[in-house]
């Protein structure tokens, strides 16, 4: 393999592992924060037991999103040098921020709110586990920020072949981060909420106490309203991808020729990887793309074949001849992501998604008036839904950095002339030894992360309650 192949897999497994951690951190400890509230409001001893159980696991994520996000800053260095050249002088700002700012405060007033039980006052305590996860939040915005700069520079300008940042204020407020953040936040309440839904559900069924049914029901009742804020936040990014990078959502849709109007695919059968898809059939919901990319019911989309045409008057046919690109150099370029991996991704994400939101009803239905289902299925397809959002971000963020290819910074349609670089133009110059090594070192060390992290959880589940976290025990109906 190519060093650019390995690279790019190496800074994939990386992310998306270090990626399951974060949207739970970030959803869980908002989630964790309003019930210390409830608890220091009412003085109901239910929810300080929800908030130190929820919270221990809550700590056993945050210290392997720490390890694994460290990874993170190394491979900037370690495999894409060219590209932490090219971009560094913007993203200093905002991981600066992040690290400085977020990330300071996040971890000071988390050790603070895990040391300070019985030592602080009530409400100081409680400003500190408040102050942990906005902290979070902000940490999520900075690092979205840099994301969506790659994805659409802005506040730049290009200084001997590199862009210069100009205003940051620019960059903070990307209209590309602006519909992001809301998204990903949405996306983290939703992997809290089906976290404690199915480990709320599995409790429940096992130990019939209140602060359990009130951890699944506060779980769904998040959950459905973090879908139903996905779909929102997810059909105003779209609209915006169609202007700033047609050619992702064109792949998204397979849409291999321009239309008007232009049907939704829901499912396609055959071989969508050919940018003719001559051998494909699509069941399609007529003009629906039409109106989720413009609002138009009769508005053109175009298709793939017309976007490489302008792509290639815009930003060349062929690679310029430079032994860092290895045998991509002097080549042609291709400008048609991975459509196998794009079409279905974006279907996954969302399909993903929709069965997380059907989970969440499902379950206000069945505990419903005080009942708790005697079948085993019930905390069974409940632990089971937990992997629905977990991997709807996954495959979201899948689509969203392979859907740009073959760009590593997309072109900004309206922003500054050169401003954007080829992945493979990013990769540091390694050898592919070099490089596989680092790859199966990497992913060795993550596994075994896994591992602890799964065991760690599985114990402080299994283990409930500690003799000082009472939950009052409560006449809960069997619902057969």
């Amino acid at each position: 393999m190519e060093v650019l192949d390995l690279a790019r897999w190496q800074f994939g497994i990386t992310t998306v592992y270090h990626f399951l951690m974060v949207p739970l951190t970030i959803g869980l400890s908002l989630l964790v924060a309003g019930m210390q509230t409830a608890w220091v409001r009412t003085d109901d001893p239910r929810y300080l037991a929800m908030t130190k159980f929820w919270g221990k696991l809550l700590m056993i994520n945050f210290a392997m999103g720490v390890v694994t996000g460290i990874v993170q800053e190394f491979q900037f260095g370690m495999a894409w040098s060219e590209y932490s050249r090219f971009v560094g002088d913007v993203f200093g700002a905002p991981l600066a921020m992040e690290g400085l700012v977020a990330f300071f405060v996040e971890s000071t007033f988390l050790g603070l709110w895990m040391f300070g039980w019985d030592r602080l006052p009530r409400r100081v305590h409680l400003a500190c586990v408040w102050a942990f996860s906005l902290a979070s939040v902000a940490s999520a915005y900075f690092i979205l920020a840099a994301n969506s700069w790659m994805q659409h520079p802005v506040g730049v300008e290009l200084v001997d072949g590199r862009p210069r940042l100009t205003s940051i204020g620019a960059v903070l407020t990307n209209s590309t981060v602006l519909a992001a953040f809301p998204h990903a936040i949405f996306g983290a309440f939703a992997v809290a909420a089906t976290f404690l839904v199915g480990i709320g559900a599995w409790r429940l069924w096992r130990a019939r106490e209140d602060m359990w049914r009130t951890s699944v029901r506060l779980g769904a009742w998040v959950g459905v309203v973090a879908f139903a804020g996905l779909a929102v936040s997810g059909d105003l990014q779209s609209k915006l991808m169609f202007e700033q990078q047609p050619m992702k959502m064109a792949s998204a849709e397979a849409l291999c020729h321009s239309e008007e109007p232009a049907g939704f695919s829901v499912f396609a059968v055959g071989d969508v990887s050919g940018p003719d898809c001559e051998n494909v059939k699509s069941v399609t919901v007529p003009a629906l793309l039409s109106f989720l990319a413009k609002g138009d019911f009769k508005a053109p989309v175009t298709g793939v074949e017309d976007l490489v045409e302008q792509y290639q008057e815009k930003y060349g046919t062929h690679y310029p001849v430079d032994p860092r690109l290895g045998e991509l150099s002097g080549k042609p370029i291709d400008y048609v992501p991975n459509l196998p991996v794009t079409y279905w991704s974006f279907r996954l994400m969302i399909g993903l998604g929709a069965v997380g939101a059907l989970a969440g009803v499902a379950v206000l239905w069945l505990t419903r008036r005080d009942r708790v289902p005697r079948s085993v299925w019930f905390p069974r397809l409940a632990l089971a839904s937990i992997a629905t959002p977990f991997l709807a971000n996954s495959f979201g963020w899948i689509f969203t950095e392979m859907g740009r290819q073959p760009f590593v910074v997309a072109p900004n349609p309206s922003g500054v002339d050169g401003v954007w670089m080829f992945t493979a133009r990013g990769v540091s110059g390694l050898t592919a030894g070099e490089v596989l090594t680092s790859l199966i070192a990497l992913t060795l060390v993550y596994g075994v992360l896994a591992v602890v992290e799964v065991a760690l959880i599985r114990r402080y589940v299994r283990g409930g309650l500690s003799p000082d976290e009472p939950a009052e025990q409560s006449t809960l109906t069997f619902a057969y």
